[in-house]
């Protein structure tokens, strides 16, 4: 699986290394039997982020991630699974708020951004239990406690 991150407009934050990405959507991946996919993930600033939740989501204000899913014709075999858009500053000050390890929000919401490229949604209770207990069941496997527990 290959895996893109574009620094260029990432905040000097510490940010976790590309393995450890490239481990976290595979394990999602790998959860729902697929075959391997490539995904592109941006990092990006409050600005970016913001603007880009205006213009696809009409919430103008930052979040902490985006997903795009790669809509490819039927005819063009390509194995992109689609982009995600996460917003540094938003990660790192929510990671602070909630008293978790950096690298854990990261790989959450990681997997978090996967998932919507799969097709989950949280929509509505049902589909956020489903959606929810996959994170949770994914991230144990990496270590990392349930990010929906209170800490």
């Amino acid at each position: 699986m290959t895996n893109q991150i574009d620094l260029q407009h990432a905040c000097d934050n510490q940010i976790p290394a590309l393995e450890d990405f490239e481990c976290w959507t595979t394990l999602a991946l790998d959860a729902n039997q697929l075959k391997a996919r490539e995904l592109t993930i941006r990092l990006v600033n409050s600005d970016e982020s913001q603007q880009l939740n205006a213009q696809y989501r009409g919430k103008d204000k930052p979040t902490n991630v985006l997903s795009f899913p790669f809509e490819c014709p039927p005819e063009v075999d390509i194995p992109l699974l689609g982009d995600l858009v996460i917003c540094a500053d938003v990660v790192e000050r929510e990671a602070t708020e909630q008293n978790k390890p950096l690298n854990h929000h990261y790989a959450h919401l990681t997997i978090h951004g996967v998932l919507h490229l799969l097709g989950f949604d949280h929509i509505d209770p049902e589909q956020a239990v489903e959606m929810e207990s996959l994170e949770t069941r994914l991230l144990a496997k990496l270590g990392i406690d349930d990010p929906y527990q209170d800490h």
